[in-house]
Order: C-alpha cells, then structure tokens, then sequence
C-alpha cells in the first residue's frame, strides 16, 4: 500500500508562478504543500524586471518593502542604450522602465509601486521563505510522475491523487489533494496530462539563445551610461565567428559589476550540442566590453523563444489549473513574464479561498481562465511583437537576425552627410521611437480588461469600455485610469483632514482579501448597506466614504476626476483590487434599495 499524503493544495512547481500562488493562498490562511524537480531556488537571475502590477500584489501581503531592498531602481533602470561596445561608441538610447519626462507621469499616477530589476534568484527565495512560514511546506527534487481525478461517494466531493517522486531516493509516494496548480513550466507535464491544446504563433528563426552570466566591475565605464540593458552591435566581427551573431544585450544584474550576456547563436547552429567550454566565450565577452577589464565566466545556459499560449487554463471538474510558463510562454521582450505568472497567481488565489469558505459557488473558478487567458494571449503576443519591433534597428546598426550577413558599413552610412545618410538616420530615429515601448508599455502592462466573466458586474453599464485620448491613439504606452468594472482599481493619494500619517492609496484601501465598497456625500446608504450585506452573506465588505471630511480626503481632487460616479455612487472592489461593479447614484429606496441592489450584486459575482 503505498505511503498517501493528504494536502487541501498541491502546488508543481516553485518558480515565480507556484512560489507566488502558494502566497497568496497563504495570506488567506490556508495551507498547502509546492513540490519541484529543481533542486532548489533559481541558482541563476533569469526573469528580472518586475513590473508596478505584479510589485501591487506583492504589496498587498507585505513583501513590497523587502522587494524593494533587494532589487535595484530609478537611476540602475533609466535607460536601454544601443552602443558599439561598452566602453566604446553609443549610437542612441531611450528612456525605459518609466524614466525620463515622457512616461515618468504617466507611472506615478498609474501606481505607487514603480519598476524594480529584483532577479529570479532573488524573487524566488523571498516568496519561499513566506510561503514557509505561512503554511505551506516546500519539497524540492521532487516530480510529478502523473494524477488521478477521483469523485468520492455520494457527497461528489472530488479529490486528486498525485503520484510523486522524490529523486534523491527514488521512492514515489501519493499526495491527495483537493486541488493541484500545474506552475511547473514550459515542459509542463500537467498540461500534458489534462492535453489542453497549446497555440503557437513563432515566426522568427530558430536561433539557440546563450545566457553568460558574467562578472565584470564596469563600474568605471557606467557614470555616464546608466541603464539596465545595453544592446551591442559590432557587424565588423560577424566573419570573424562563424556560429554567433555579430550583437549581444548585456543586463544589468548587479550594479555594476554583474552581468548577463545575451548571445545569439546564428541558425542552423546549436551550441548545446557543441558541449563548448565556458572559457570559449571569453574572448566574445572582452570584445563586448571593449576594454581591459578582468572578466569571469560565472555560469552558461541556452533557450530558445517561445510563443506559445494554452487554450485554457483550468478543466471542468474545478480541481486541476495550471499557470505561469505552463499556460504562456514567450520572449523576455517587454519584461511581461514573471510579472504575468505573479498575476496570474493573484487573480486565482482569493477565487479559491472562497471558494473553499463557502462564500462563493465553484463557478466563481471559471472565471479564472475566462479572465486570465485572454491576458495571457495577449502578453505573447505583446513580449514578441516587441521583439519584432526592434529588428528594423538591428538592420540599422548592422545586424540582421535573418541569415543574411551582416552590414560593417551600416555606422559610417549613419554618418554620411549624404542624403542617403540623412535619410538613415531619420529611420534610425524612428527605429529608436518605436523601441519605446517595449520598455514603457504602461498600457500593455496595467490596462487589462476582464470582459465577459461572472466575476464582473456590467448589467448597469450603458456602454461598453472604450479607451479615450492617449490611450486610444497608443493603448500599449498610456494607460487609461478607469472604474469600468472589470479595469484595474485607479491609484489615487488619499489622506485624513488632519495629516497626521502619511498619505495612503486606494490600492491599499483595498485588497486584504476582501471586497471593497467606496462612496462619496451622499452615499451613507451605501455604507450601512455593505454592512448588512456582508453579515447576511458572511462576506468582509469594508466600506469608506471619501470626500471633504468623510472618511479619507481626496487630497488632489484626484479621486473625483476617475472614480466615474457622482458623490452619492459607489465602486465595489474585488479582493484583487479590480472593479466589480460600480452605479453612478444611490438607488431608490435608501438603505432598502441599496441593499437589495448591492446582495443582488454580490450574489451575482460569487455565483450564490
């Protein structure tokens, strides 16, 4: 007979997607158990760049604070800069990661969270040691070898077996669980088992990418060349190699003396079949210096992009879901990945601890992939065409990702005072204006959308959610700060009318794991309505008033230009800080009618 764990959640996985989730369901008090094949945290910095909307969820249980203290910010990120080498000739930068006056505004009003480069080797252990010390026990160099999905008796009440091995020892045990969440990535053997039809869309070459992580103390070269990517194209060497392209994207891992290296080998060859010595990427790693500085070769690992979205996320029976790289898979362009696995992780979370309270039907689960996966999609195809876009200023600089060899002369062209330089260099402008956004999507990043889903309310809206202004004409820079139900809870500053603390925000009015109901004047029955309602259907409504010397003040005014509701409506929040629902004035009816309004509602969103 053999040895059977039994667990209420069984997390496969524990990189940001499963290390994350099994925080989330923490922070609402339940317990689990995340098992991975790895044998441990990310030895290596892999994802990096973390995004206002993921750093927000990560607020909302505390761990801003320490992500902050370990990742790097502001002056670290200001630019991505295109150069000759890193100590040699610079042909253009951008502003990225919301620096510089175009996109500086525009991220602050958005969120009181900002960009931090907090490497994955770093991420992971941070969200281990809090889901550790928040119920959930971690086994690492342990697999998933299959599951069963069982209906026990009459109750139905179904379970999932797990089949797992410890690889140390190579003993298998059996873990029952309630529910599994497939995070284990782009080999995912539960996506495999559920045989959820993945969709590809790859229209670039097969290029093998080199990872040569890296250390190099460049900080004599960095006072003026501040940013967290450099990309580096030398076409002159493209002969002088015969198995990479003549360019390289050097990141920032710690300022300033550790780097990684992207290298890309040219088609056709596969340095992983090559079985090459670190020391053969020495020589390259100098030339894309361009000095005398000491290097070492620290660590070398090989990908390959992927573009690559799962059907959807979760199957009929409620109990098997997956996330993360298991469910969307795509190029590091635009910094999307751990960020959108986070998300993922942080959407599912509270729909399960519901769920499992009995405050919510399990059809509230549906929602999860009815939300998430359009996201998903999205972001694939947003992080390649990102890539994509930036392949007209390769050709500019030299370097071609195609087979086609490379240009030497593409830099003295650019400075020809020739018409045909002129005309160069105006593309090179544009080239560089189009790049912007792959590193300043602040649409892309917190402008979704969750349309169609139980979980949102729309039966009192008039019109459809349309972006206006900025937004409209470019919806991957700009983001639209809207209470449409279904959009992102909009960020604004509030405080009390005698500022004895500091100033708090929205986001952190709600969020907590419970909903959120915000009025104005005139809104008092809206209040006592979310109280009545909340103790009738044993839900935490928290309700605040805010407006001259109500609750909190709306110190700017700000809150009056987007909360989309005259003083007496009201925005109700779920407990992933998106909108649910929203009515321009209090009903009919008083206190009676907006109760009956807000459980019809409430009802309505958690399928009671």
């Amino acid at each position: 007979m053999p040895n059977i764990t039994e667990t209420g959640f069984l997390v496969i996985g524990a990189g940001p997607a499963g290390a994350s989730l099994a925080c989330f369901l923490a922070s609402h008090g339940l317990k689990g158990i995340v098992i991975s094949v790895s044998l441990g945290t990310a030895d290596t910095p892999r994802a990096h760049i973390t995004n206002a909307a993921a750093l927000e969820c990560l607020r909302d249980i505390g761990l801003e604070e320490e992500a902050m203290r370990l990742g790097h910010d502001g002056e670290d990120l200001k630019h991505v800069r295109y150069c000759h080498s890193m100590a040699g000739d610079e042909f253009g930068r951008v502003y990225a990661f919301g620096n510089g006056p175009d996109f500086t505004q525009g991220y602050q009003l958005a969120s009181p969270c900002k960009h931090i480069d907090l490497p994955q080797n770093l991420l992971e252990p941070m969200l281990i040691r809090y889901s550790t010390t928040h119920g959930f026990a971690v086994r690492y160099q342990t697999k998933l070898i299959e599951f069963v999905e069982e209906t026990g008796g009459d109750s139905g009440y179904k379970t999932v077996t797990a089949t797992v091995q410890d690889t140390v020892f190579g003993h298998e045990y059996q873990i029952r669980t309630k529910y599994l969440f497939g995070a284990d990535g782009a080999r995912s053997n539960v996506v495999k088992q559920l045989g959820i039809p993945l969709h590809s869309a790859l229209n670039m070459d097969d290029s093998v990418m080199i990872n040569v992580l890296v250390r190099a103390d460049l900080t004599h070269l960095m006072r003026n060349r501040k940013g967290d990517l450099h990309l580096i194209f030398q076409p002159e060497h493209d002969e002088k190699n015969p198995d990479l392209k003549a360019m390289a994207i050097l990141r920032m891992i710690k300022p300033w003396h550790e780097w990684m290296f992207l290298l890309v080998a040219k088609p056709g060859f596969d340095p992983r079949a090559s079985n090459m010595p670190n020391e053969y990427f020495l020589p390259i790693v100098k030339q894309l210096i361009g000095d005398d500085t000491p290097a070492d070769i620290l660590h070398v690992a090989y990908w390959s992009i992927n573009e690559t979205v799962a059907e959807y996320y979760s199957n009929a029976s409620h109990n098997v879901f997956i996330l993360g790289d298991a469910a969307h898979r795509h190029s590091p362009g635009a910094g999307l990945g751990s960020n959108t696995c986070i998300q993922d992780a942080y959407n599912l979370a509270w729909k399960i601890a519901y769920v499992e309270r009995g405050l919510a039907s399990t059809a509230l689960l549906d929602t999860y992939s009815a939300e998430r996966q359009p996201v998903g999609r999205a972001v694939v195809k947003r992080a390649n065409d990102a890539f994509r876009n930036g392949h007209p200023l390769f050709d500019l600089l030299g370097v071609v990702l195609t087979p086609d060899k490379a240009n030497p002369e593409a830099v003295s062209q650019l400075a020809s005072s020739t018409p045909s330089g002129a005309e160069r260099r105006k593309r090179l402008r544009e080239a560089l204006r189009n790049v912007r956004g792959e590193f300043n999507g602040l649409g892309a990043e917190m402008g979704q959308l969750y349309a169609n889903s139980m979980g949102i309310y729309t039966a009192d809206e008039t019109a459809p959610f349309a972006l206006t202004g900025q937004a409209a004409e470019d919806p991957i820079l700009y983001h639209q700060a809207s209470t449409y139900p279904g959009r992102r809870l909009p960020h604004v500053w509030l405080n009390k009318a005698v500022p004895e603390r500091p100033p708090i925000s929205t986001i952190d009015l709600a969020g907590h794991g419970a909903f959120t109901l915000l009025t104005g004047h005139g809104g008092g029955a809206w209040k006592q309505a979310a109280q009545a309602v909340g103790k009738e259907l044993g839900i935490e409504i928290r309700a605040y008033s805010i407006g001259f010397r109500l609750d909190w003040e709306d110190v700017y005014f700000d809150w009056a230009d987007v909360c989309g509701v005259e003083e007496s409506g009201v925005v109700l929040v779920r407990p992933d800080r998106f909108v649910a629902w929203r009515a321009k004035t209090v009903v009919d009816g008083g206190q009676t009618g907006c109760e009956g309004k807000l459980k019809e509602v409430m009802r309505s969103i958690l399928g009671l």
